[in-house]
């Protein structure tokens, strides 16, 4: 279990697909072949079949497409939450590049210095940020700064430290043998995991131009996150039985104030399932 709660949280969650450049490279294939056959090439050469069309990449050969981050941060008592999300629609075509998704997230969080909580994020998300970061030459001096004491700051490559926690790992006892899915833990717990979209699907939506859908499913995940997180930290003492409770309406507060916009309507959906899944859990707070 975590030992801490940060003043700054970061409850984040990444999309990525197969990188088209990666496995042009790897595997010397043409420059002319479409990325569609590229992407093809790669799942063949990795074990592709009739059952499992679309294998599991090593993360170096994907480039990362969205990242979202539910924030919480407490400032002389008060408690602020947001939503927030790579690429923004309205970012000019060049900060929508892996590059600038990655160095934007990166380089904030070495400003901030937060706790960053994921599921699954050891082995996954957090690897693939600093595997493409190098790949890609971007510059992250202050995320990868590492304190000579413990207690003299975060430290994102201590693998006993709280700055960054993997839930997954928690849950499982650090064994992948009992492992658990975010999608089971989330539905049991009377939140929302997956919705119509799972991981399989993104790179799908990816060749078929649909990044707005992706970075909607990706915000989805980081609120299911977040609220594993809240779960998992009344769990561990860190919130009373009441503060738990104020946080969920906090949650509730974020969703309902951003979905009033029409860009984020689609959190309606999300705040529907998880009113759903309180009730037929009989969780209803």
């Amino acid at each position: 279990m975590f030992k801490d709660v940060y003043n700054d949280v970061w409850a984040f969650d990444l999309e990525w697909v197969p990188d088209p450049k990666a496995g042009r490279l790897l595997y010397g294939l043409p420059d002319d072949m479409p990325d569609l056959e590229v992407v093809g090439e790669m799942w063949a050469r990795n074990g592709a079949t009739e059952e499992n069309p679309m294998p599991y990449l090593k993360t170096v050969m994907c480039r990362v497409v969205s990242i979202a981050a539910v924030q919480r941060r407490v400032r002389n008592g008060e408690i602020d939450l947001k939503l927030l999300w790579l690429p923004r629609s309205t970012d000019p075509e060049e900060q929508q590049t892996e590059t600038s998704i990655i160095g934007r997230f990166l380089q904030a969080a070495g400003k901030y210095r937060p706790q960053l909580v994921g599921f699954n994020s050891a082995n996954a998300d957090l690897k693939i940020l600093i595997q493409r970061a190098v790949v890609l030459g971007v510059e992250a001096a202050s995320f990868c700064a590492r304190p000579d004491k413990p207690w003299e700051g975060p430290d994102y490559f201590a693998r006993s430290s709280d700055a960054h926690v993997d839930m997954m790992d928690i849950l499982g006892g650090w064994s992948r043998n009992n492992s658990v899915s975010l999608n089971d833990i989330a539905t049991l717990s009377g939140i929302p995991g997956k919705m119509d979209t799972s991981g399989q699907d993104v790179a799908s939506m990816w060749l078929a131009g649909k990044q707005q859908d992706i970075v909607q499913y990706n915000c989805y995940d980081a609120l299911t996150t977040y609220l594993v997180w809240l779960r998992m930290a009344h769990f561990g003492g860190h919130f009373s039985h009441d503060q738990y409770h104020e946080e969920q309406e906090r949650v509730r507060e974020l969703i309902m104030t951003l979905g009033e916009s029409e860009e984020n309507a689609y959190l309606e959906a999300y705040f529907e399932e998880w009113e759903r899944l309180l009730h037929a859990t009989g969780q209803y707070a």
